[in-house]
């Protein structure tokens, strides 16, 4: 079996399917104990100070050989994955590109195509890897389940967040993720209701701050909502695993987020919603598009380094957390 890294959320099925193990190379450098060591040895090998620290982490991560082989996106996420792509072969990564479509028409023809050339790579094919998405329904619509405990103030914004986003590659092993899950369900169903003054929602991608959930929740605030988090899970319960991807709104146009956001905010009785983007992300440009067709009030927020919540963005959190309170009463 080989370790197949990727660069941001991948049809799994095929990977598994494959018989070999899936790694989101993002969760490998944010859940080290010390992930500035990969910041460190990324810029001393000469990746730019003013890259995204996600791009450096990734580096590091296929650099200290976490993985066998590597499949970068190249399509419907970060440009910067095209030179990372261009890094690895030039270092003798075993590397393949994956890519989703942007246009609207031809979207099922191009992403399918794109599946079957990534299912012939790793040494599968469509028809495996359909009958293998099944095996993967059950602990999907597990975390539906989750999701909704959020929505209902059992399971708290963190733990759905730590979920949702292990959800990309099921720490390599579905079935012992599966177990796990069922365990938390069982428990989290028989919590009492966490209180809490505002119900926000949070979107963007996942965060690089450790404790941002935490300061939220000790200033009463529930995260019911994680967007990006949630979409990593592929919400979609579509039979066809071209249509359960092509429903997966993070790597399309922002008008399919935008969509799904507002739809989320009102089901959800979201009283404003927190847009967090990550320094040096082209994705920063979309906060123009957010904050003028989103329903709620959107507080925009950065973050750079793996760590704690920054002084100033605290105080203004606070500030807006205080708007909310008033606008609500």
């Amino acid at each position: 079996m080989k370790k197949v890294g990727f660069t941001t959320t991948i049809p799994v099925e095929i990977i598994f399917a494959a018989n070999h193990i899936p790694v989101d190379l993002n969760n490998i450098f944010i859940t080290d104990d010390n992930p500035h060591t990969f910041i460190d040895f990324a810029e001393q090998e000469g990746l730019p100070r003013n890259t995204c620290n996600w791009i450096k982490g990734i580096y590091t991560s296929v650099m200290q050989n976490s993985v066998d082989k590597v499949i970068s996106v190249t399509g419907g996420d970060c440009s910067n994955n095209h030179a990372l792509t261009e890094i690895f072969r030039s270092e003798g990564i075993d590397v393949t590109t994956f890519s989703y479509p942007y246009e609207d028409g031809s979207r099922y023809i191009f992403l399918k195509a794109e599946m079957q050339c990534l299912a012939d790579e790793l040494g599968t094919d469509l028809d495996t890897v359909q009958k293998f998405q099944e095996n993967l329904q059950s602990v999907r619509t597990k975390l539906k389940k989750l999701d909704e405990l959020t929505v209902d103030n059992n399971v708290s914004g963190f733990e759905n967040h730590l979920w949702l986003v292990s959800s990309t590659d099921f720490n390599g092993n579905y079935e012992v993720f599966e177990d796990k899950l069922n365990s938390f369900l069982d428990e989290a169903k028989r919590r009492e209701k966490i209180k809490s003054n505002l119900r926000i929602g949070f979107i963007g991608v996942p965060p690089i701050f450790t404790d941002l959930y935490e300061f939220l929740e000790n200033k009463g605030v529930h995260v019911a909502f994680n967007e990006v988090q949630r979409q990593f899970s592929i919400v979609s319960e579509k039979s066809d695993i071209v249509d359960k991807y092509l429903d997966y709104t993070y790597p399309y146009d922002i008008s399919c987020r935008i969509e799904d956001i507002n739809r989320e905010i009102k089901e959800r009785k979201l009283d404003g919603v927190i847009h967090y983007v990550q320094s040096f992300c082209y994705r920063q440009l979309q906060d123009l598009i957010i904050k003028r067709e989103v329903d709620v009030p959107v507080i925009t927020i950065e973050g750079n380094e793996p760590g704690g919540v920054d002084a100033r963005t605290k105080i203004r959190l606070e500030s807006f957390i205080e708007m909310l309170e008033e606008r609500k009463k």
